[in-house]
């Protein structure tokens, strides 16, 4: 098989066209916010709600009737922003530690999700496909509202990047210049939660933080300005998501585990030839 036909054969199918479509837009989106995810140190909490947003996913597929490839992400949409503001809620002051409040709403709201998809007489199949994603399962509408909600994403950022930049790297700076930290910092979880409920069917719940911050933390070891790495983050996320399709593709193994080692991968390229030249810099 040469390459032209190595390439084409997967997108013969319309399924696959709108699922490749999809990852990359995630693959991107996801990098962006990512990338704010990893300076700020929130990878805890990209994780935890990532699991938070099960209970709306939940409710969305028992009302259903069991039906998974139903339009989920209104309810994982919800979800996401209620576990995003009773996260800052809750750590609106010293009292709860943000660790300790992300933890406890992260485990509260995985129960509730878990306990609400038992109820269907048979859910455990349909329960994979909600934590590890089903690419293949992703509709025209999906694709509109991935597109959609990336948009929105990408668009605040654009506003607000100069903002998010200062509350990101100087806490001092953004207090000097009267910026609404506070709102700020509420608003930038919100995108995170807007992001997961995105990426949702393309790798699940269960592996989503993974988009969010091994592309990033991968082009951090690259670069230092952050709009260089929100750059190369983007392309090293849609560039993960192409060839872990194709991987998943021809070795029949699930396309959200193929995209997140494809991820790993690069990042332990990266990693190991930065550290080897960093020794053979010190060496001279």
């Amino acid at each position: 098989m040469d390459l032209a036909s190595f390439l084409a054969e997967p997108l013969s199918y319309s399924f696959i066209q709108r699922g490749m479509l999809a990852l990359i837009m995630v693959g991107g989106i996801s990098a962006v916010v990512g990338c704010f995810v990893v300076v700020r140190g929130m990878s805890f909490f990209g994780d935890a709600l990532s699991h938070a947003i099960l209970p709306g996913v939940a409710l969305s597929y028992t009302a259903s009737g069991g039906y998974v490839a139903s339009n989920l992400f209104i309810g994982g949409l919800g979800a996401g922003i209620v576990s995003a503001l009773v996260i800052a809620w809750l750590t609106r002051k010293v009292e709860v530690k943000e660790d300790s409040a992300i933890a406890i709403v992260f485990v509260t709201m995985f129960a509730l999700g878990i306990a609400i998809v038992s109820t269907q007489t048979s859910y455990a199949a349909d329960l994979s496909h909600i934590l590890f994603g089903s690419i293949n399962g992703i509709s025209h509408g999906d694709l509109l509202m991935v597109a959609a909600l990336g948009a929105v994403v990408l668009l605040i950022i654009a506003l607000l990047y100069k903002e998010f930049q200062i509350i990101s790297f100087d806490l001092s700076l953004a207090h000097s210049l009267r910026l609404p930290v506070e709102f700020l910092r509420i608003l930038l979880l919100l995108l995170i939660a807007v992001t997961i409920v995105a990426s949702l069917q393309a790798v699940g719940i269960a592996l989503m933080l993974a988009l969010l911050t091994t592309p990033a933390a991968t082009a951090r070891l690259l670069v230092k300005r952050l709009h260089h790495m929100i750059v190369i983050a983007s392309l090293l996320g849609i560039i993960s998501g192409v060839v872990g399709f194709y991987a998943s593709y021809y070795l029949d193994i699930p396309s959200g585990a193929c995209i997140v080692l494809t991820m790993s991968v690069i990042f332990g390229v990266v990693f190991f030839l930065q550290s080897s030249w960093n020794r053979f810099r010190a060496r001279e």
